[in-house]
């Protein structure tokens, strides 16, 4: 392992922005700068955002799409940022977004010369075909994502589900499975924890407690929790829901209609570890049966504190789960996922087992997951040092290089 490197995480989204891509670069960022290098994280301009972090944090200029998207949109031309990240010093650029980050690491690379690793979190094929309706600009928008990501040095993926995605996207190069790790430690909370979170949801330590985790859109499978739960409601349990999203208004209004609205908790986003790892230590079984997402990182979370996951089967986030060992799967019936939750209140040892099994089998530190990227970080620097890849002569590798070059035609001037 080469110490001492200069990475440079570029995302889209990064603290306040809560989810999982967001956590994953400030992870790489904590855990690099305390241990192993140096970091910088660039990434869009979010108001009234002050950065306290051990590393600098480059905020370039945004538009607020949050009422289409939930994020804000990067401008990755502005004159000032590329100016600062060329006085940065730089070995690596690890962008962990295939868009607007790849764009602003494309420029730099081409005005750094340093090379660039991205990682493919998200199953952006998924995205475009559910958040454009237009065949056309579907097309251009996939074509502009494979475009970037066949413009990296290397690619990763954070689970093999994630390499399918890429290949649906048309992507045929290599890549790398890079897995993502928990900054949970492995354990429950504290007893004064869990009983802190028993008086907030109003419940006895008796009752049974279902959990989800996560940005409340109905893509993470929450209208099949909802329709399970409403097939046992006669039940004894609560089911909490920690998180916000777009379509959390209508998610509480449809637990309502169906009958649920006694058992249903609906909590915001927490941002506090240790009160996260009260929740899933308090909870008795994960609810999870998503199809988008590519890595399940909170089913990993949930597997620190002991606590299994109900994952669907043959989705990204049950990759590494063994039905009946570690988790259950189900298919996407409600039916089915209804009676894995009534078998497991009824069999309340069998859960903990699962639990068990979990925390032993599903954990992965973040610690352990980030020294893994960075070790691999060397060789990408020498295959690009060696000019190993092949010769970028695409349209977009032109046009970048015409960026690149009036920027520097610019600060000669200037």
């Amino acid at each position: 392992m080469q110490y001492g490197l200069n990475v440079c995480l570029m995302n889209d989204s990064f603290p306040p922005v809560i989810d999982g891509v967001a956590n994953c670069v400030r992870n790489y960022a904590d855990i690099i700068e305390r241990d192993l290098g140096h970091a910088c994280v660039c990434t869009p301009y979010y108001p009234k955002v002050v950065d306290k972090y051990p590393y600098p944090v480059l905020r370039y200029p945004s538009v607020s799409m949050t009422r289409a998207f939930g994020y804000r949109a990067g401008m990755p031309f502005d004159s000032k940022t590329i100016k600062r990240l060329r006085q940065q010093p730089i070995d690596i650029i690890h962008a962990h977004c295939p868009i607007m980050s790849m764009v602003l690491a494309r420029t730099v690379r081409e005005l750094v010369h340093r090379p660039i690793v991205l990682t493919y979190h998200s199953k952006f094929d998924v995205d475009i075909q559910q958040d454009i309706s237009s065949p056309t600009v579907q097309d251009m928008a996939t074509s502009a994502i494979l475009a970037n990501v066949e413009a990296a040095d290397a690619v990763w993926t954070v689970s093999q589900g994630a390499g399918r995605s890429l290949r649906a996207l048309g992507y045929r190069g290599e890549y790398l499975v890079m897995p993502n790790g928990v900054d949970l430690p492995r354990g429950e909370a504290s007893a004064d924890a869990v009983r802190r979170v028993n008086a907030e949801i109003g419940v006895d330590a008796e009752t049974p407690v279902f959990l989800f985790i996560g940005r409340m859109m109905w893509y993470k499978g929450l209208r099949q929790v909802l329709d399970a739960l409403r097939l046992i409601k006669t039940e004894s349990f609560r089911m909490l829901f920690v998180g916000d999203g777009m379509d959390k208004d209508e998610i509480v209004r449809y637990a309502q209609d169906v009958g649920l609205g006694d058992r249903t908790i609906f909590l915001p986003a927490v941002k506090d570890r240790e009160k996260l790892r009260a929740y899933y230590t308090r909870s008795d079984l994960f609810l999870f049966p998503s199809s988008y997402d590519t890595n399940g990182l909170v089913v990993h979370e949930a597997a620190a504190c002991g606590t299994a996951s109900v994952t669907l089967r043959d989705s990204c986030a049950a990759e590494d789960v063994v039905h009946g060992r570690n988790g259950l799967t189900v298919g996407t019936d409600p039916g089915e996922l209804a009676q894995v939750c009534r078998d497991m209140l009824h069999h309340p040892e069998t859960m903990r087992a699962l639990g068990e099994h979990a925390a032993a089998e599903l954990y992965l530190s973040w610690d352990d997951s980030v020294r893994r990227a960075y070790d691999a970080y060397s060789a990408v620097i020498r295959d690009y040092r060696e000019s190993r890849h092949p010769a970028r002569n695409g349209k977009s590798d032109h046009f970048f290089r015409a960026v690149a070059k009036l920027y520097r035609t610019r600060n000669h001037h200037m």
